[in-house]
């Protein structure tokens, strides 16, 4: 279901990754903030008090109405610099994460191996047996969780099933980069590991520790997170501060390093489960071509994002110490148009402190 929009985007990504990242002025120094886990406080700071443009900013909502948004938030050391509600969406109502929630995943991973759960080199089979796949046994025990988290698996990714029938041979793990649906075993993984459901350890270790809402909905093979458009904004500012909420450290700067950098040497745009940006060159869903250049040629060079279908995004970018959340309906209709929703989006957003 996700290849048109796949589609679309790689020809959006071909004809634009030739443009230079443009000049961008530092974010003012100030101290981190962290809203209170409980009750809904959130300091704000405003677009004159950071010396932005204020004419910038109603192009850039006008293009985030125009483009089917629902809920969009600017966090400049964890303050709200803008927050804003389009097309029958408020503050209140939850919306789904898509594959951006993949990155969820990835940090629960993390956190289930510095509790001695799980090591990411060990074998997928070792916590949920053999016969996940379809596959001959030593060539699934090839498999390993940090293969699922760098979308290595070699397992072939025509399809989103991950029923062990579906799930077939393409490649021996770490010599092939698709993007599959595969990386969600690793729910099944740190199930296995903790003696607890996927939910209940998710909620526990990070969903409550940092003030979250929301909930996983199964939806077919999928796994979907749902949340307000602030409990995104919490988990993009966790990531902004290393794994740390406060004095508290949720997930340790070792993981959140190998995470949010190049994970193998196939697609150098990718980490564990998280895109990046700035990259020499980079792969796309679908496809096995590999494309020269930075990811979103407008957006900083050190932005590393979350993205999900229909433009779920997060943008965690640590040179400006800011996130950037946008949550709705895909911004463009589901057709062979030209779509170039991130590139415009960040010359929009650029715009308000050029």
């Amino acid at each position: 279901m996700y290849k048109l929009f796949y589609f679309l985007l790689i020809v959006v990504l071909c004809t634009s990754c030739s443009s230079e990242n443009p000049e961008q002025t530092p974010t003012p120094s100030e101290t981190m903030y962290f809203p209170p886990v409980t009750g809904d406080v959130w300091e704000t700071k405003s677009i004159a008090d950071l010396g932005w443009k204020q004419t910038a900013v109603q192009p850039l909502l006008d293009y985030l109405a125009l483009k089917n948004s629902k809920g969009f938030i600017i966090l400049v050391n964890g303050r709200i610099v803008m927050e804003n509600y389009f097309n029958g969406h408020s503050a209140a109502t939850p919306w789904y994460w898509a594959s951006a929630g993949k990155t969820l995943t990835a940090t629960m991973t993390g956190i289930a191996q510095q509790e001695s759960l799980l090591n990411i080199n060990n074998k997928v089979s070792d916590y949920i047996g053999t016969g996940w796949t379809s596959i001959p046994l030593a060539k699934e025990n090839l498999i390993t969780n940090k293969h699922l988290l760098t979308m290595t698996s070699g397992l072939d990714d025509t399809t989103d099933d991950v029923t062990p029938a579906k799930l077939i041979y393409k490649a021996d793990a770490g010599t092939r980069w698709a993007y599959h649906n595969v990386y969600v075993k690793l729910q099944d993984v740190i199930a296995k590991a903790s003696g607890q459901t996927w939910s209940n350890y998710f909620n526990s270790k990070l969903r409550d520790k940092l003030g979250m809402t929301g909930a996983w909905i199964q939806d077919g093979n999928n796994s979907v997170y749902w949340s307000t458009t602030r409990s995104m904004a919490r988990f993009g500012l966790l990531m902004l501060n290393k794994g740390k909420w406060e004095n508290t450290t949720i997930l340790n700067e070792t993981f959140f390093n190998e995470a949010t950098n190049t994970s193998q040497n196939i697609n150098l745009g990718y980490g564990y489960l998280w895109w990046l940006n700035g990259k020499e060159s980079y792969h796309l869903p679908q496809s096995q071509l590999q494309f020269k250049g930075s990811l979103i040629p407008t957006g900083s060079n050190d932005m590393f994002m979350a993205l999900g279908k229909n433009d779920q995004k997060i943008y965690v970018i640590p040179s400006k110490k800011m996130v950037v959340i946008r949550m709705g309906e895909a911004a463009d209709s589901v057709n062979l148009a030209l779509s170039d929703f991130d590139d415009v989006l960040w010359q929009k957003i650029n715009a308000l402190y050029q």
